[in-house]
């Protein structure tokens, strides 16, 4: 299953990875271009 990480400052989904389904949402540190520094992105699902 192909998610997209989302960026919890602006929104802007910039990664995507593929992902065994599970219901529990990822969450990670990961650099946003948008707002230029380091923020946690969240899962689409």
């Amino acid at each position: 299953m192909k998610i997209a990480l989302i960026c919890s400052s602006c929104g802007s989904r910039n990664y995507s990875l593929n992902k065994p389904v599970h219901n529990e949402r990822l969450v990670m540190k990961k650099h946003c271009p948008k707002c230029n520094k380091h923020t946690t992105h969240k899962s689409s699902i």
